[in-house]
Formats: C-alpha cells, structure tokens, sequence
C-alpha cells in the first residue's frame, strides 16, 4: 500500500467534555478533536443536546450516533494528526 492509500479506522472513542472527543486511529495515533464547531445544518442539529451527543459509539470506522449523524474518519484524522505536529493524510 502506498503512503497516500491508507485509509484510517477510528478503534476506540470516548467524549472528553462538551463536544470534545478522544479518539484512537487504528495505526496508533490518538487525540482530542473539539466537534462544536462541525455541528451544523439538520444532521448535526441533534448532537447538540448533551445526552444525544453522548450516545456516540464507534461504527465500523468512524464515530456515529443513533440520529444516524456520523463522520468521516480522514478529517477527523487529519486533525488530531495536525494538532501533534504531524503531516494530514496525503490524498490523491
């Protein structure tokens, strides 16, 4: 697989605080992503209530909620990546 083709995996995920949430990628990297300010348009609109965003539960590779809002794990990735000094993923 070239550097570009990985396609990361959320494994473990639990909420911080507010909309901050903890995530661990499958290749090891792990960190903290504020989501408040993503929450936006009918999909999101939900998780803005406390309880329903504390709902959040790993689903297949990414996080989701009963609502049936979810994100893509490349941005999320790219996030924490960005946050601890490293590169975004390389996409083609």
């Amino acid at each position: 697989m070239a550097a570009g083709d990985y396609l990361p995996r959320v494994v473990a995920a639990r909420v911080v605080h507010d909309r901050v949430v903890h995530l661990r990628f499958d290749d090891g990297l792990e960190g903290e992503v504020d989501l408040a300010p993503a929450l936006c348009g009918p999909v999101f609109e939900p998780l803005r209530d406390d309880d329903e965003f504390n709902r959040m539960f790993v689903d297949v590779e990414s996080i989701a909620w009963p609502s049936g809002a979810d994100f893509a794990p490349e941005p999320l990735y790219d996030k924490v990546a960005v946050s601890q000094g490293r590169a975004p993923l390389a996409r083609h």
